[in-house]
């Protein structure tokens, strides 16, 4: 799941480092994600994982790192 996660930030994010050099804890806003950029990453989440982002997950702390994204999608997906 983590690697699809990573991939899926690394097409929509827009980040300004290459995914590879970013680590699981790394702040994605101070990376460059914007909230445009997260609201992409979020539609394609739930389209990969067939899952929905209910509103308590909507939030900049859901997306701000590759682990927050990661466990949001664990917990959502059971």
């Amino acid at each position: 799941m983590d690697e699809v996660i990573r991939s899926i930030v690394a097409m929509h994010g827009r980040l300004t480092r290459p995914i590879a050099e970013i680590a699981g804890g790394d702040d994605l806003f101070a990376l460059g994600l914007t909230s445009h950029a997260a609201v992409n990453v979020m539609l394609a989440v739930e389209d990969r994982f067939a899952i929905e982002f209910p509103d308590a997950h909507m939030s900049k702390n859901t997306f701000s790192t590759l682990d927050s994204i990661a466990a949001t999608v664990r917990e959502l997906a059971g």
